[in-house]
């Protein structure tokens, strides 16, 4: 029996291997005691990406499944975070974090993020600005956002646009502040 459904034979999917290994190495990293750091955290899981292969795990379930194990992982070190600091002190951490995110994202448009060069293919500055925005509001006690949302974005390329790993680490970073405080 398979953990999860799998693609039609024809279909490309996640490599099976790869995915059962990560989970049973998730699985070890959870069953350590709640206030020792592993290998795993939720940020790996976020980052975490499978090669594909024709039949293999059904990407939509295992998105899923990676989406709960992550906000697992988060449950765990927030938990983790209080009892090593104490609760304001966490707090305190995650709205510092929180007002130099926001500091970022409400630079003028166009000067968010670093820009690559105008033979290089980026993230369409417009596209990002707008999300950026969303994001800022969100975080000025705005409009309701999810996780998934800013997991999911998706932009646009641009000759000239913004650097994709700069956009990236701070969508990496809304996900971790959003998953420190629920």
């Amino acid at each position: 029996m398979s953990t999860f459904p799998r693609a039609r034979r024809s279909q490309p999917g996640y490599d099976i291997e790869q995915v059962e290994d990560f989970l049973e190495d998730a699985r070890r990293a959870y069953a350590t005691d709640a206030r020792a750091a592993t290998a795993i955290d939720s940020a790996t899981i976020r980052r975490t990406s499978f090669p594909m292969q024709k039949g293999g795990y059904s990407p939509a379930h295992v998105d899923a499944a990676l989406e709960r194990l992550e906000e697992a992982f988060a449950r765990r070190e927030h938990e983790r975070g209080v009892l090593e600091h104490g609760e304001e002190a966490w707090y305190a951490r995650v709205r510092e974090r929180a007002q130099e995110t926001l500091e970022q994202l409400r630079r003028p448009e166009g000067e968010r993020f670093r820009r690559v060069s105008r033979i290089s293919r980026g993230y369409r500055v417009t596209d990002v600005d707008r999300f950026a925005q969303r994001i800022a509001e969100y975080l000025s006690d705005g409009p309701e956002m999810t996780a998934r949302e800013v997991r999911t974005a998706q932009f646009d390329a641009q000759f000239g646009g913004y650097d994709e790993d700069e956009v990236d680490h701070l969508l990496d970073t809304v996900v971790s502040l959003m998953l420190a405080v629920r």
